[in-house]
């Protein structure tokens, strides 16, 4: 990697990454968001074939969820049109293509039900339309508008036993707006399972200054998300450097992005039953690390088929 450039009922949560919106789809670039939904998709065939025997009732809950279609960037528009880091973009031809709300709704054997949130009115009222367009689904289909995070830490508390349901999370924002609150209320349900897309290169990165000298804001940013103050010794070492004439200068050196990935990676660790021990680093083409695709389990019993999956997904497909 280049160091200078991630009733009750079983839920799956998908929460998804934004571009700009250019008619009634949002705007992705590069190969890695097709890799990204390539595992999510696979992963979910092999979830739903895996529980369609069993007692547990589930549901794919998509925040962030968007129109459920996904465009490739347009070079013509230009690369600072709403894109969060357009020095980070891919210059990919656009094309149509299916979002992770319609993998989702695909998806056999297929889920009890689906749950998509999102905060903009008029891409709720997008979502509406995937019931005219899956029919067979419609009464299964809940567009809820609102905050992820609260939605998601709300619908972890308002089911009180689940031991009846299982859950997989997919936690897929533009950028830092998940915070640990909201991974912890996953995780204490024992049963969420957890596919995520940590900011890697596109947030926590760009938020570390060189200097260790970092605003009030991002600081605050960086905690809502790690879930800790702690982070900064762990990102940052001081080192007292001779000089010619025997003094000491002092060097503020900061953290690789390996660094970072393995920091968050242990932090998920310590709150889920597992977790893959390779998360997927999702590089744009001049191979700067964009997100690090991370899985953990909630359920302990499950956990060691779910790992294994998760595995050889994270390292074969794409």
């Amino acid at each position: 990697m280049d160091k200078s450039c991630s009733p009750v009922q079983y839920v799956f949560v998908v929460t998804r990454r934004r571009a700009t919106v250019r008619g009634k789809a949002h705007r992705f670039g590069g190969d890695w968001t097709g890799t990204k939904l390539a595992i999510l998709g696979d992963y979910l065939r092999g979830y739903t074939t895996a529980l369609k025997n069993q007692r547990f009732k589930t549901a794919y809950i998509d925040a962030f969820a968007g129109t459920g279609y996904r465009t490739l960037r347009d070079p013509s528009e230009g690369p600072n049109d709403g894109m969060i880091f357009p020095d980070l973009a891919e210059p990919d031809p656009q094309s149509l293509l299916d979002g992770s709300a319609r993998i989702a709704l695909k998806t056999e054997p297929r889920f009890d039900k689906y749950i998509f949130i999102e905060r903009s009115a008029e891409r709720c009222h997008e979502l509406e339309a995937l019931r005219t367009e899956f029919p067979s689904l419609a009464k299964d289909i809940d567009v809820r508008r609102g905050d992820a995070n609260e939605e998601i830490r709300a619908l972890c508390a308002k089911t009180k036993d689940w031991s009846k349901h299982r859950a997989v999370l997919f936690l897929d924002p533009y950028g830092t707006q998940v915070e640990w609150t909201t991974i912890e209320a996953v995780a204490a349900t024992r049963a969420i399972d957890l596919w995520l897309l940590f900011p890697l290169g596109v947030g926590v990165n760009r938020l570390l200054t060189r200097s260790g000298e970092i605003p009030r804001s991002w600081r605050r940013r960086l905690d809502l998300l790690l879930g800790t103050h702690e982070w900064y010794d762990a990102f940052y070492r001081v080192e007292h450097v001779p000089t010619l004439f025997d003094t000491q200068e002092t060097k503020v050196v900061k953290a690789t992005t390996e660094t970072i990935g393995r920091y968050f990676n242990d932090r998920l660790r310590g709150v889920f039953a597992d977790v893959a021990p390779e998360p997927r680093v999702l590089l744009n083409s001049a191979n700067c690390p964009l997100y690090l695709l991370c899985f953990a389990v909630g359920n302990d019993k499950g956990a060691p088929i779910a790992i294994r999956i998760a595995n050889h997904l994270l390292k074969t497909v794409g």
